[in-house]
């Protein structure tokens, strides 16, 4: 997509810290980050969300995704990793191309779960709401 952001700088038209390449995916340092490290992962593909990321690049993105994961361990040693990515607007996603976020985590950093972004308790029994997703398929 001609207008995108990191659709530009995954072809080199938009400078960015680069930290990882390869055929499918460029990774690049986050520019507000919250963490040392912050690195966020996008496909070359352009893909809004993950539903948007065709099914053949989903195996080769997290493939690359974790190998990242890896360099960043070796490279800055943190005690842990936030994984994770915002899925359309509402969630926090900022720019319309898919993007991985990893953010190196230490003890006592002040960050929290994955599991605190949100805080909308169902009011439906969960066996309803599975079979729901279920018969969705």
């Amino acid at each position: 997509m001609d207008s995108c952001i990191f659709c530009k700088i995954a072809k080199g038209e938009i400078p960015a810290d680069k930290v990882y390449e390869d055929d499918t995916v460029f990774a690049f340092l986050d520019i507000h980050p919250r963490a040392p490290g912050h690195t966020m992962v996008i496909p070359k593909t352009h893909a809004e969300t993950f539903s948007d990321l065709p099914t053949g690049e989903v195996g080769p993105f997290f493939e690359s995704t974790q190998k990242i994961v890896g360099m960043i361990k070796r490279a800055l040693k943190p005690d842990a990793f936030t994984l994770g990515m915002n899925h359309g607007r509402v969630s926090g996603q900022e720019v319309d191309h898919m993007h991985f976020h990893i953010m190196p985590r230490w003890a006592g950093d002040g960050g929290h779960s994955v599991q605190s972004v949100v805080a909308n308790t169902p009011t439906e029994d969960i066996k309803t709401i599975a079979e729901k997703i279920r018969s969705a398929a």
